[in-house]
């Protein structure tokens, strides 16, 4: 399986959005802090020295206003405030209903009425910030009063604009704002840097797993630093120290057991043959024994046989175990060597036969004989009549379905079907088959770099079991194909 490629979603990509988030929330956190924080200095810089002149140019500009006024002194009392002010600010005096304003216009509507009702019942200078057309003013309001303290009735108002300390904080909102995008790129790039430094042995780890996984072994990681990255990587070597010594064992036990079979199987095989010959020596004299006698001898000539089959087969496999079987592979005609399998058999009056002439393959024909007769007599023996076997051929593979009509294969078996010793039924602990033979078959087809499928024909098309056998028409490699311990081929 080829590594996972990396996505957008990946641990990379959210560690960088991580980053430029914190730094933008960071930034933004600390532009409004700052912001905030200048706008209100700026402001109340401005508003204290304007109120302290303020305060200033009336005290000194009411000892000279005769009481009670009237509305030109009340204008000429406003201008001469007004005209000692930096900025020239609006000023608007009222004492009773009497109101006059420095531009001859007693404009009310920046001063609020709440503004109006502090000034008056606290007798104190108070201020108002106010927007009045979408421009800031600062109102400030004082009454005046003579020596002593005592009210006047006099009241004194001031609006001057805002605006040049408003652009001065917008200004330096502008610089923060203007700067926020280097500071997220830096942002980007140290989180690049950092995710490189975190996924770098994480990369290390997933492709030493990755080799573990196809079957290196040796597959370690370096342990660099002391942090929790570090003792994943050294828990991760530990782990595959572990599994390596498993896998190990587990070869060496196979292999005592393989190595046991074949060594058992090959010493039968000499008493074997010589029960063979006794054998059909008490076969040819049956007819002369007396009945149990005759029954006895015929036991022990089908055990007998069963015991040397069982002894070739397990040979056989212990050649595939071994890596030692080889194909002696040459063109063959296909149609010609099943129907030489099921004469040699006996099988000719029992199976039908569908093989189309002019299919030849470079195929083992011993193997394939092997195979296929393994196929039928399975057929045979566990399904129902009518037995039939089929060639066909495109042009990179043949095939050769053997199918029954009997009651198939229970579908909790299909995947079992191939294991060595399997039984079609359970239930028998003796049958006149090894429990080899499609083990056997399969590792023929894997030699010649085919396969063989088991499937159930559907019951609508009359069921049954259906075996199929899929070989290559040319060879695949120019040297000898043999099979490994685990099944497959090299």
């Amino acid at each position: 399986m080829s590594p996972l490629r990396p996505r957008m979603g990946g641990l990379r990509t959210r560690l960088v959005i991580a980053f430029v988030l914190v730094a933008l929330i960071s930034t933004v956190t600390a532009t409004a802090l700052a912001y905030r924080e200048s706008r209100t200095a700026v402001l109340k810089r401005a508003q204290d020295a304007f109120q302290t002149d303020f305060r200033d140019r009336v005290d000194s500009v009411a000892p000279d206003l005769d009481l009670p006024p009237d509305v030109r002194t009340l204008t000429t009392f406003a201008d001469s405030v007004s005209s000692r002010l930096s900025g020239a600010p609006l000023v608007v005096t009222r004492y009773h209903d009497l109101t006059a304003a420095s531009d001859g216009l007693a404009d009310r509507t920046r001063i609020t009425p709440e503004l109006r009702a502090s000034v008056r019942s606290s007798g104190r200078t108070r201020f108002q910030r106010v927007a009045y057309r979408g421009r800031p003013y600062l109102v400030v309001g004082t009454p005046v009063t003579y020596d002593g303290g005592r009210v006047s009735g006099l009241e004194v108002f001031a609006v001057t604009s805002l605006e040049a300390e408003e652009e001065h904080t917008a200004a330096l909102l502008d610089s923060v704002r203007g700067g926020l995008l280097p500071v997220l790129g830096l942002a980007a790039v140290l989180a690049l840097l950092a995710a490189g430094t975190v996924l770098r042995p994480v990369r290390e780890l997933g492709r030493a797993t990755r080799r573990l996984a196809e079957g290196d072994l040796d597959s370690r990681v370096a342990i660099r630093g002391r942090d929790e990255l570090a003792r994943l990587a050294a828990d991760f070597n530990t782990t595959a120290d572990a599994l390596q010594r498993s896998v190990n064992d587990l070869r060496d036990q196979e292999a005592r057991a393989r190595r046991f079979v074949a060594d058992v199987s090959h010493e039968l095989r000499t008493p074997l043959t010589a029960m063979t010959m006794v054998t059909t020596v008490l076969d040819e004299d049956a007819p002369h024994l007396p009945s149990d006698a005759a029954r006895a001898a015929r036991t022990v000539s089908d055990e007998t046989a069963r015991l040397a089959r069982l002894v070739e087969d397990l040979m056989e496999m212990s050649r595939f175990d071994s890596g030692a079987a080889r194909l002696d592979a040459a063109e063959t005609d296909l149609a010609e060597t099943v129907r030489g399998t099921l004469e040699l058999r006996g099988w000719t009056g029992q199976v039908v036969a569908r093989l189309p002439e002019g299919i030849r393959a470079v195929v083992d024909r011993r193997r394939v004989d092997v195979a296929v007769a393994n196929l039928v007599g399975n057929a045979l023996r566990h399904g129902a009549p009518p037995v039939t076997v089929t060639l066909a051929a495109d042009e990179d593979r043949v095939t050769v379905e053997v199918a029954d009509r009997g009651p198939g294969l229970p579908p909790d078996t299909l995947a079992q079907v191939f294991d060595r010793f399997y039984k079609a039924d359970s239930a028998r602990t003796r049958s006149e088959g090894s429990g080899l033979g499609t083990a056997i078959a399969l590792e023929n087809a894997r030699l010649h770099g085919g396969s063989i499928e088991a499937a159930n024909r559907p019951a609508e098309e009359g069921g049954g079991a259906v075996f199929t056998l899929r070989l290559p028409r040319h060879r695949q490699r120019s040297e000898e194909r043999r099979t490994t311990p685990d099944g497959g081929v090299r």
